[in-house]
């Protein structure tokens, strides 16, 4: 049975990534927090496949969105960052992703990804996980998909603004919307 994660403090992660002006650094979940961020962390399956490029690019052309949230993306998956970076430098018509706003993490121990229960182990690639992360560690939201299904930005920034507004947002939720109140008011 897998563990819950939402609710609880994300596990602690540290790994190397390209950086989006193309060289070789790191990311860590405690930088975030020490700046005060929201964490977006997603992970897929491989570099240069098929879907994965075509959410990548956009998290990247909306990027500026996740900015004016105080939030950081970190994309991950097992490939080693000199793969990341070798597709970073096809152009996005020969299904590579081009320049991207935001790091590529390579989880090549594949801990961070089982740490996230998202490893499909016999496989050594990760599922698509998509994990929301308040500035104080909490793990406040968690997606997984099947690999063949690429996730949908506008409902990742739009979790992610219902979570900031700290209040109940009901089904369908949009920004600028009255959250709830216990007593059924909207405020």
């Amino acid at each position: 049975m897998a563990e819950r994660l939402v609710g609880k403090q994300a596990p602690r992660f540290e790994m190397e990534a390209v950086l989006p002006n193309g060289e070789f650094g790191r990311v860590s979940l405690e930088e975030n927090m020490k700046n005060g961020k929201w964490t977006v962390l997603f992970f897929y399956p491989l570099d240069f496949t098929f879907v994965c490029p075509t959410e990548i690019t956009a998290i990247s052309d909306r990027y500026h969105e996740f900015e004016d949230l105080n939030a950081v993306v970190i994309g991950v998956s097992t490939d080693s960052v000199y793969s990341h970076k070798a597709w970073m430098n096809v152009p996005r018509n020969q299904n590579g992703i081009g320049q991207i706003k935001y790091p590529f993490a390579a989880d090549r121990t594949q801990q961070v990804s089982r740490d996230y229960g998202v490893l499909i182990e016999e496989e050594g690639v990760a599922l698509r996980g998509l994990f929301i992360i308040d500035p104080d560690g909490e793990l406040k939201y968690a997606v997984i998909h099947h690999n063949n299904i690429g996730r949908d930005v506008d409902e990742v920034l739009r979790v992610l603004q219902a979570l900031q507004t700290g209040g109940l947002c009901p089904a369908n939720w949009k920004p600028g919307q009255p959250t709830l109140t216990l007593q059924g008011e909207s405020h």
